[in-house]
């Protein structure tokens, strides 16, 4: 099922995002939702909190074929690489405005999978970036949040001036 994505200033896309304790089937078709509305955008992944549900939960498909989504819960950076990346990047939270950010090229996450075990996977290229963009959603953050001060507000108000528009 396609989900709304909650728009941007929304209390559950600023706070910590709560663990997950096991892999239930809840869980699972929560997961499900996700990828179903990453599918929908489309996106290369989305979190729990986007569309509302305060749990450490994402998934990730930067694959060129599709149908190939990680599905993470509790999702911990490991190992960043020193070499940077970057990509333009954008939320279906603050619709219309997108922005160039610079990420470590190479990441290893740790994350409790869908067999409920938990596991160590390296991600590189857009892959990490993906991965790094959901990650800091579960911890309230918006990846407009690494620019700077100024380049931040412009971004925004050019969003809040789109939505107005309607």
């Amino acid at each position: 099922m396609i989900r709304p994505c909650v728009p941007w200033p929304h209390q559950v896309l600023r706070a910590v995002a709560a663990d997950v304790e096991a892999i239930t089937p809840e869980v699972k078709a929560i997961w499900d939702d996700m990828v179903d509305t990453m599918e929908a955008m489309p996106g290369y992944g989305l979190a729990a909190v986007q569309i509302g549900i305060p749990l450490r939960l994402a998934v990730v498909d930067s694959s060129e074929e599709r149908g190939r989504a990680v599905r993470m819960a509790n999702p911990v950076v490991l190992h960043a690489s020193v070499q940077m990346r970057t990509h333009e990047e954008a939320s279906p939270n603050l619709p219309g405005v997108s922005a160039v950010i610079s990420r470590s090229r190479a990441v290893t996450v740790r994350f409790l999978n869908e067999a409920g075990e938990m596991e160590d996977r390296d991600f590189v290229h857009l892959w990490a970036t993906s991965v790094q963009h959901q990650i800091d959603h579960l911890a309230g953050k918006m990846y407009f949040e690494h620019l700077s001060g100024v380049r931040r507000s412009m971004l925004i108000a050019k969003a809040q001036k789109l939505r107005r528009r309607g």
